[in-house]
């Protein structure tokens, strides 16, 4: 009879903290984020010849990583939940306490207890798609900040006419590194058809152009199927977040940015364009900084929040954005409470 480990885990940026227990013994340890932790992480639940069932959150490319590390073992399986239903599961047991030890044994729990759904390795054109978009991320921001450089109040005097040279041929440079990773980009999308009709879909929103459609589609492919819109929304770190405890903290609700940087970086330039030039998303922009008065910057989030479930909505249906569904004009409103 194989001995097989349940295991959870709670993935950070730095660390795993792993609780796992052999059906007699739990046992808590804690591994470093890193490919030499992930090493002894394997070692040790498949010790003496054990086989491990293995349960993660989807908290993005942490957790990625350590699923596939995990997943190339061939005595362990790998089962990467939904937060929401690991976050619902600790309030139906009465978990109170909040640490990352106690969220990997709470985790252990939910693997002993719920059905073991195996996690499916995505394709690698995924994986590739998704690490050449995050490239062109990282390129633009090294083009940002050599044009500050550039151009940065107090500099420009005391640059030397080499260094500014210098500066100016690394900007060309990065440019047309930037030019080709998009093209390489573009070209794997169109190569592979679920890609290709998902991207197609994404450019279908006025405001998301080809760049734009790929860095946001980098994103989104490697979400697991059964995430709903406001789990999109929370994984891109746009969800708001009240602060107040009792009657003396009271703060503006802000939004947690605890989610994937690039995907909300992604779709920040889409929305600004989606505002200026699409009535319907315009519309829905001006009925919050109007009518409700709330800040430019407030409402531009909320169209975000908003986009994302819409494009939940088109990648769930294949259907083309439909801008009246997103907000309806004025004059459609009127239109419709006529009939």
């Amino acid at each position: 009879m194989k001995k097989v480990n349940t295991v959870g885990i709670d993935v950070s940026a730095k660390t795993l903290d792993v609780a796992s227990s052999n059906g007699k013994h739990e046992v808590s340890k804690t591994f470093d984020n890193t490919p030499s932790g992930h090493q002894k992480l394997i070692t040790s639940i498949t010790k003496n010849g054990a086989f491990a069932k293995v349960v993660l959150e989807a908290t993005g490319s942490y957790s990625l990583t350590i699923a596939l590390a995990l997943v190339a073992h061939p005595r362990i399986e790998v089962m990467v939940a939904n937060p929401r239903a690991v976050h619902n599961f600790g309030k139906a047991t009465m978990q109170r306490s909040k640490s990352d030890p106690i969220d990997a044994k709470m985790i252990l729990k939910y693997c002993q207890k719920m059905d073991f759904i195996p996690w499916v390795e995505p394709p690698k054109s995924y994986l590739i798609l998704r690490g050449m978009t995050r490239r062109v991320r990282q390129l633009a921001d090294e083009i940002t900040r050599e044009k500050n450089r550039l151009h940065g109040k107090g500099y420009e005097d005391s640059f030397a006419d080499n260094v500014v040279r210098d500066i100016e041929v690394n900007i060309r440079h990065l440019e047309k590194r930037k030019a080709q990773m998009i093209k390489q980009a573009h070209a794997l999308v169109c190569a592979e058809s679920d890609l290709l009709e998902k991207y197609q879909l994404l450019i279908s929103v006025k405001g998301i152009a080809m760049t734009s459609g790929l860095l946001i589609l980098g994103e989104l492919i490697l979400l697991p199927p059964d995430m709903k819109p406001p789990q999109w929304v929370a994984f891109a770190g746009i969800d708001p977040r009240e602060y107040t405890s009792g009657t003396s903290v009271s703060k503006k609700r802000r939004i947690t940015k605890a989610g994937d940087k690039y995907l909300r970086a992604a779709l920040y330039m889409p929305v600004l364009s989606a505002v200026a030039y699409e009535p319907h998303i315009r519309a829905f922009y001006e009925k919050l900084t109007v009518e409700r008065a709330k800040k430019p910057i407030v409402a531009q989030v909320a169209v975000m929040r908003k986009l994302l479930h819409a494009i939940w909505g088109m990648f769930h249906h294949n259907q083309p954005f439909d801008a009246r569904k997103f907000h309806p004009l004025a004059t459609e409103k009127q239109m419709g409470g006529g009939q």
